[in-house]
């Protein structure tokens, strides 16, 4: 289900132990059966993919699932973003950022920023497949 392209070795080296839980230790992974919604993007530039599933109830996400085939971050940034937006209202879902994401994972080495954006993306692109209007947070 899932690849990754850097040794182990290496990883300690580059990765936060965050990061490299969530890679080792994916929240969410795999499809939703009878998910309301499905988005995949591919980032043309490096050929990570990534697909998220998404039911929904009453403008909140009530279960979320992904499937990544990418590099270290990609994988971890699938994995934190399924977290971040468990339960949430699609408000709230908009207020996270990427410094939210990359800060959730404990931090990226520079080159590897465009995963958390590719995650990011894939949400969104699910989020407008619904066409779930923003709930107001009645907080």
């Amino acid at each position: 289900m899932f690849w990754g392209d850097a040794c182990p070795a290496t990883m300690e080296v580059m990765y936060s132990p965050r990061l490299l839980d969530h890679f080792q230790n994916p929240r969410n992974a795999g499809d939703l059966a009878d998910a309301d919604v499905v988005s995949e993007i591919e980032n043309p530039v490096c050929g990570d993919v990534l697909r998220m599933s998404l039911k929904l109830q009453a403008g909140r996400i009530t279960q979320i699932g992904f499937k990544a085939k990418g590099c270290v971050p990609a994988i971890a940034c699938g994995s934190a973003l399924t977290e971040m937006a468990l339960g949430k209202s699609v408000a709230e879902i908009h207020k996270i950022g990427r410094a939210d994401l990359i800060a959730a994972v404990g931090g990226l080495p520079q080159a590897s920023t465009h995963a958390a954006q590719l995650a990011l993306d894939v949400l969104s692109s699910a989020l407008r497949q619904a066409e779930v209007p923003p709930v107001p947070d009645k907080r």
